[in-house]
């Protein structure tokens, strides 16, 4: 990529591919990323148990992990997926299903904000960059409840551009209740933080343009009932059921307070302990979450600042920055730090950089071109960083050419796009990183879906503890999850649907009930080792599942690991080796991914 051809000011774009091909390329690409994977480590495993469970749950006010109150986030996650599990059966496909609706609503919520504020051929581009940037395509295909939010809080700052932009009262009264609305809903997914982006956003606008008037508006708080009638019976459910004060106090004191400063709470709800912040991480990753269009945000950003005394354009550019830039140093001064807690900004993002491309054919300089070709140069690495994981993950010959075949269109792209006027080469080049996340990313997740394929474990451990009691030591969520969907107290079918207990909707059948097996809690100590032993011993035939640190990697990732001057894990004497009361029953172990070991008491059975 050396270079593209001159910016034309009196014409209009290169020819490129429309709409409908990119639109096209879009749902291909998140359909791969929703419906070729089985459920993956961080967070899938129990976001899955946590749905399938709603699936069934007559009580739906409050999640439940295994039997278990989940009170991290409300609801509306897994009555989505719970609903299309209890009519399609259990399949990670099937509890993903609702993040298509998601992925949808956000992009088609950030087209209809780009054509409102600044054209109507840059909203395919708009939508196109959010949904191809790497944090917001990483939130769209995961199972988790950030999906639902990046969805709602982006149909929120369509409503709120609708009504602050709103020159009649009907007008704005119809943008504010639709912010509202999305709101509403943004909180039954993520709790009050859904309100973070576009609160700040409002505030914002009302301090750098001086329209304080604005939150004086009737036409503003009217709608409020909107919320209302959504969030409140919601909270009265969890108030009336068991605990129900204590419920509403993880939701709204120690998950949302709790990030942002340490609590004194029990260890278990003490959230500073992970995901530590340090300052400026989110300026720092910033670059990163916005790959591999990084270098066009950031000729948006310099076109801003040479046009902050225009008046044309003006509103647009200071949208864009309220809604991104008060968000991300709020972020910055909480406890923990996540990079999906930065999605919501995204939106604001992608208006800024549509904005900028519209303006190209009469604003384009030298500096743009020089971004542009940067960008060109990123995703040539993204080309060959897909060639070299294809061959490192493809355990035959005929996965390695169908991912090789995907690299080879995608390089012809970027090569097209080389000939292009910067304006005409974007779409090409979101065109060739959509290939990139359909062709070679198919096959190397039929892969790496076998280094997560942690139904595989479940159901070992269900066939070699079946009649006996089990006991998991300091077990992490994703090890219940596994345990309670795969394992022999969950007794789910090898086709994947759930057995056992009541009919369900759908052909679902399985009990809610918390399920058999005893938990010994983590830290993994002197004190649990004693606990361990003696319910060993107090349950003739039981037996402990416990997770082994480390991960035995395949020979092409323990050669990049040694390239790469790290060395391969070894075995290191776990806390209960030295235990004589225990001896070890099984081993389990996925490549390149979990391993657990069963133990039994020395005089066991």
């Amino acid at each position: 990529m050396t270079g593209f051809a001159p910016v034309r000011r009196d014409s209009g774009p290169d020819p490129a591919p429309g709409a409908a091909l990119l639109v096209l390329a879009l749902l291909a690409a998140l359909s791969v990323g929703l419906f070729a994977r089985n459920f993956w480590t961080p967070d899938e495993p129990r976001e899955a148990d946590l749905a399938w469970r709603m699936s069934m749950q007559a009580d739906k006010a409050v999640p439940l992990l295994a039997g278990v109150p989940y009170c991290e986030k409300p609801p509306l996650t897994y009555w989505m997926a719970g609903g299309a599990i209890a009519l399609f059966g259990f399949h990670p496909w099937v509890a993903r299903l609702p993040n298509l609706f998601y992925a949808l609503l956000a992009t088609l919520a950030v087209a209809a904000l780009a054509r409102r504020a600044v054209s109507a051929r840059a909203a395919p581009l708009a939508a196109a960059l959010l949904a191809t940037c790497l944090l917001a395509y990483q939130v769209m295909i995961w199972l988790a409840t950030d999906a639902p939010l990046l969805a709602f809080d982006a149909l929120a700052l369509l409503g709120l551009w609708i009504g602050y932009q709103a020159d009649t009262g009907r007008a704005r009264l119809g943008g504010y209740a639709l912010m509202h609305g999305a709101l509403a809903l943004a909180f039954l997914a993520k709790s009050a933080a859904a309100f973070m982006v576009p609160a700040l956003t409002l505030l914002t606008l009302c301090l750098w343009e001086r329209r304080w008037r604005e939150l004086t508006r009737w036409e503003l708080y009217v709608p409020l009932a909107l919320e209302a009638a959504v969030i409140l019976p919601w909270i009265g459910a969890v108030y009336r059921g068991p605990d129900g004060i204590a419920h509403l106090k993880v939701f709204f004191w120690n998950n949302l307070a709790g990030r942002f400063v340490h609590l004194d709470a029990p260890p278990a709800l003490d959230y500073t302990s992970g995901h530590r912040n340090t300052p400026g991480k989110y300026f720092i990753e910033l670059p990163m979450y916005l790959f591999p269009w990084t270098f066009l945000v950031a000729a948006a950003v310099r076109r801003a600042w040479q046009q902050r005394h225009a008046r044309d354009d003006g509103r647009i550019v200071r949208f864009a920055f309220a809604s991104t830039l008060p968000a991300i140093v709020l972020l910055s001064l909480a406890a923990t730090a996540r990079n999906i807690y930065l999605a919501p900004v995204l939106p604001g993002c992608a208006l800024l950089v549509a904005w900028w491309w519209d303006g190209l054919p009469r604003a384009a300089d030298r500096w743009d071109a020089w971004l542009v070709r940067a960008t060109a140069v990123l995703l040539a690495a993204a080309v060959l960083v897909s060639a070299a994981a294809a061959r490192i993950v493809s355990a035959d010959a005929a996965t390695l050419a169908a991912a090789l075949l995907g690299v080879a269109g995608a390089t012809l792209l970027l090569a097209r796009a080389r000939r292009c006027a910067p304006q005409g080469a974007l779409p090409l080049m979101m065109l060739a990183w959509c290939v990139l996340l359909i062709v070679p990313a198919a096959p190397i997740y039929r892969q790496i879906n076998h280094w997560q394929a942690l139904d595989t474990i479940g159901r070992a451990v269900a066939a070699d503890t079946a009649g006996r009691p089990l006991i998991l030591l300091a077990p992490d969520e994703t090890t219940l999850a596994l345990i309670d969907l795969y394992g022999v107290r969950a007794d789910v079918r090898p086709d994947g649907r759930a057995g056992g207990g009541a009919g369900g909707a759908g052909g679902v059948q399985a009990s809610a009930a918390t399920p058999s097996f005893t938990v010994i809690e983590a830290p993994l100590d002197a004190a649990a080792l004693q606990r361990l032993d003696g319910a060993l011993a107090s349950q003739p035939g039981a037996r402990a599942l416990v997770q082994l640190a480390g991960r035995t990697l395949t020979p092409p990732l323990a050669t990049l690991a040694r390239w790469l001057h790290r060395s391969e894990p070894k075995d290191s004497p776990p806390p209960w080796a030295e235990d004589p009361h225990l001896t070890v029953r099984a081993r389990y172990a996925l490549p390149n991914g979990r391993r657990y070991a069963l133990l039994a008491g020395s005089a066991s059975n």
